[in-house]
């Protein structure tokens, strides 16, 4: 396609002024992250299947690959412009008056609600290489004054790493997407940004990114995803699978299986399990990847972890086994190695709230929980980390 721009995520860390100049030109551009779950090859062959009809006033982000299975996501610069502003707008950013950026801007959640509402606003964006550059990092944020901060909550152990006894008073907005909303970590964050109001997002990369929002304070609990932003629309379908219609989302994907657009009335699945709440909000449930059966049992990861954050103050995470019967299990890392009373805790809250095919296959421990280029947990890489330690193990 003679039109389209490809633009690089090192060539605009020298310079983000590129992604303005691509977002003022009329030619669709494509923003290709340093890391990415793809070859040159098959990136070639995507951008190759893009519909003529694309080819101006879109742009094309590529989603992590965290499941494997990377994809091309389009979207029209006028919708996000529009969520911009609704974002500015219930996110209640007015007195925001700069951005600090510790995510990729390839992914969806800094390019949208942080470089993009930064060019829109006119506000000032500081782009750091986040936990890579811990010192650079820690001035950044020292250095903020009435800013805007938005992380994952896979990045709040690298937090409490680097910085135990820091504070950030210049930090304003804290927003958490991309992952489980980290409501027991509340105070933790509160002592470490004791101005910020503290919103939970939720979407995906079909919605551009966003479908849903709330703050912090209005639920204790983490499923709580918030309400859907006006003009969205949500239900979940017989199986409690998520699915919306957003004027702001893509408008077409490209994977494997080749170009796909994306109707304006047609419902899209958001790769969620979730229901609706009797408040008007919604709950979620887990991904529909990870929400599997154990003996006939309907067994949900993120719901464990809940249970597992009550007991256990590290990082945590879940990956997927079959066990010697066939049927799927979960095995729990733990990071940094625990004790054996830290283990006996961890046990104690599944024993005390859920019955056994509920519970891990294994209990497991890393060093480090390996996590992706935007902040998540690598699950990929989890399954195959060398150097972990088992601690525990079900006899079923």
């Amino acid at each position: 396609m003679a039109d389209l721009k490809i633009i690089y995520e090192h060539d605009v860390l020298a310079d983000t002024s590129l992604l303005e100049a691509s977002w003022l030109g009329s030619p669709t551009f494509i923003f290709i992250p340093d890391k990415r779950n793809s070859s040159s090859t098959w990136l070639d062959h995507i951008v190759e299947s893009i519909a003529p009809e694309f080819s101006r006033d879109f742009f094309g982000i590529l989603t992590s690959g965290s499941t494997g299975e990377p994809k091309l996501i389009l979207g029209k610069k006028v919708h996000s412009e529009r969520l911009v502003r609704l974002l500015h707008k219930f996110q209640d950013s007015n007195s925001v008056s700069e951005t600090v950026c510790i995510l990729p801007l390839t992914y969806s959640y800094a390019f949208i609600n942080q470089w993009l509402w930064a060019y829109i606003f006119k506000r000032r964006l500081r782009v750091t290489l986040g936990f890579r550059e811990p010192d650079n990092l820690q001035k950044s944020l020292s250095r903020a004054r009435n800013a805007m901060l938005c992380m994952v909550g896979g990045q709040i152990p690298l937090l409490r790493k680097y910085f135990p006894e820091a504070v950030f008073p210049g930090i304003i907005r804290l927003h958490f997407a991309g992952d489980r909303f980290p409501q027991e970590q509340l105070e933790l964050l509160h002592q470490s940004f004791p101005n910020a109001r503290i919103y939970n997002n939720y979407g995906c990369a079909e919605a551009m990114p966003r479908l849903t929002l709330r703050r912090a304070e209005d639920s204790f609990q983490a499923d709580h995803i918030g309400y859907a932003l006006p003009g969205i629309e949500m239900i979940a379908d017989n199986e409690k699978r998520l699915l919306f219609r957003s004027p702001y989302g893509a408008v077409a994907y490209i994977n494997d299986a080749g170009f796909h657009t994306i109707r304006p009335d047609e419902w899209i699945p958001s790769g969620d399990l979730g229901e609706p709440l009797d408040d008007g909000g919604w709950r979620l449930l887990g991904r529909a990847t990870v929400v599997f059966k154990r003996y006939g049992e309907k067994i949900s990861p993120p719901q464990l972890l809940a249970t597992v954050k009550c007991n256990w103050h590290g990082e945590d995470s879940f990956y997927k086994e079959v066990d010697q019967s066939g049927e799927d299990a979960c095995i729990l890392v733990l990071s940094p190695r625990p004790d054996t009373q830290e283990v006996r805790r961890v046990l104690m809250g599944f024993r005390d709230n859920y019955t056994r095919p509920h519970w891990p296959l294994r209990i497991e421990s890393l060093e480090q929980i390996p996590l992706l280029p935007n902040g998540k947990t690598d699950i990929l890489g989890l399954a195959k980390a060398q150097g972990k330690q088992i601690h525990w193990r079900q006899r079923i």
